[in-house]
């Protein structure tokens, strides 16, 4: 059964700008389909705006930002977010990422950032780097 996460931007960002590194591997393990990326149509649009913005510096076309979150929205599982308790972070955009999680009951959100997610663990998910969720699943990829 594949395991649910909750992903940053930051992880795609890194994940696309190498093919070396935590975040390229859990990338990997999301088109093998043992990682279930979570989604909400918000998030989506944070994704593709950063990913598009950042596309030369990615080596991508925008052809190929809309291609590879095609390909994430078909493999991820997709969740309607009916409540907010913003504010709970110091930034809005991270907050569509931990509402995500909590509507999904995800136990994790994979980010870089992990200091931005303080007061996430009111709602009992637990905030990891790309690495050291990598290590907790045994991984050494």
């Amino acid at each position: 059964m594949p395991r649910c996460l909750v992903l940053d931007t930051n992880v795609l960002v890194a994940g696309l700008r190498s093919r070396r590194g935590a975040s390229h591997r859990l990338l990997e393990l999301v088109e093998a389909g043992e990682v279930t990326p979570v989604l909400s149509v918000p998030l989506v649009f944070e994704y593709e705006a950063v990913l598009k913005r950042q596309s030369r510096l990615l080596g991508l076309t925008l052809g190929d930002v809309d291609g590879f979150l095609d390909d994430l929205c078909v493999l991820g599982e997709r969740r309607l977010v009916y409540y907010l308790w913003r504010p709970t972070l110091r930034d809005p955009r991270d907050e569509l990422v931990l509402e995500v999680a909590v509507a999904a009951g995800c136990p994790e959100i994979v980010t870089h950032n992990v200091r931005d997610f303080a007061g996430s663990e009111q709602f009992g998910v637990e905030i990891t780097t790309p690495r050291q969720w990598l290590t907790k699943i045994g991984d050494s990829s």
